[in-house]
């Protein structure tokens, strides 16, 4: 790798134009992959391709001027420090704010770069271009609020939150709270029935160790094969699969590992503990995104757990 001080008016200008493609063309797979759930936000970035496009051709112009028809390939990658974006395909599903906020750190840092390069030029026109460049991408930032002002309306950005929120919750917190409920709820009987059968602890974590890893995995693998997510939106079956499995399992080995505690007693309170804590986050997360209201929630969680909880107990002590 190179060090940005170290390249020449020709470099700069070639590496400007490799800049200007990249964003362009990240600006156009953002737009694409928003075009199906977030047409306006698409309209938004397809707009902002175009105004790059329009710079890289000032600057190809300019280039074939100075230095003739050959353009070293140079890449962001290539220069120490630079600036560095991942690949759009490798962040899939688009967020809707992270990819805003992408965007508005691509134009702050473009900037950034354009007056670096125009302060190290000595060459009157590619000094001014570089600095007009500046400029513009400075005015690109009020553009694209100009353009979201246009494209996105609050009626229309709203819709899109709302739809996103809606994704959100479908690949992510839906699968996650089903493994969370079912590790904390459906481990409690096992657990404690083993810890009050045998009075060890030991044998309590190793009987709630198997039963949370077990569940993680059969609720994962169900989770993942129910639905491939082409009709219903629900995402990339292995992430759902995924965020449930291991959901489920941290659900039961919350409050197994209390029973690594000698104690049985002491084990045993902490573990209950960690359980009314762990019945309480699941009614929060409930009420958080599922609009379940807090007292149902919360009644309905606690209800569900002290059943299997008091059926663990007495199958244990009996």
């Amino acid at each position: 790798m190179r060090n940005f001080s170290d390249l020449t008016e020709r470099e700069i200008l070639a590496l400007a134009i490799s800049n200007e493609e990249e964003d362009g063309r990240i600006y156009l797979d953002l737009a694409e992959g928003l075009r199906g759930d977030y047409p306006g936000s698409a309209r938004m970035f397809s707009e902002m391709a175009s105004e790059e496009n329009e710079h890289r051709r000032r600057l190809l112009e300019l280039y074939r001027d100075k230095f003739g028809e050959h353009i070293p390939l140079i890449r962001r990658q290539d220069i120490r420090g630079f600036i560095q974006h991942k690949p759009i395909w490798q962040i899939y599903p688009l967020n809707l704010d992270a990819v805003r906020k992408m965007a508005e750190t691509m134009e702050e840092e473009t900037s950034h770069f354009y007056r670096r390069a125009a302060q190290r030029s000595t060459d009157v026109s590619i000094r001014k271009l570089l600095g007009d460049l500046a400029e513009e991408e400075v005015k690109h930032e009020h553009m694209a609020e100009g353009l979201m002002a246009t494209n996105l309306p609050d009626s229309v950005r709203e819709g899109e939150d709302a739809h996103a929120h809606r994704t959100f919750v479908l690949r992510f917190v839906q699968p996650g709270l089903a493994g969370l409920m079912d590790g904390s709820v459906s481990t409690l009987a096992p657990i404690f029935a083993a810890a009050f059968a045998t009075g060890s602890t030991w044998d309590a974590f190793v009987v709630g160790l198997a039963a949370s890893v077990g569940a993680g995995i059969s609720m994962g693998f169900a989770e993942a094969v129910s639905d491939n997510g082409s009709l219903t939106g629900r995402g990339a079956p292995w992430i759902r699969g995924g965020i449930c499995g291991v959901m489920t399992t941290a659900g039961g080995i919350g409050h197994t590992l209390p029973f690594l505690i000698p104690a049985f007693w002491t084990a045993t309170i902490v573990a209950i503990a960690v359980v009314v804590f762990e019945l309480a986050a699941i009614s929060w997360i409930r009420w958080k995104y599922m609009d379940t209201p807090p007292l149902a929630a919360t009644i309905q969680v606690a209800f569900g757990g002290a059943l299997v909880f008091a059926v663990g107990v007495l199958i244990g002590s009996g």
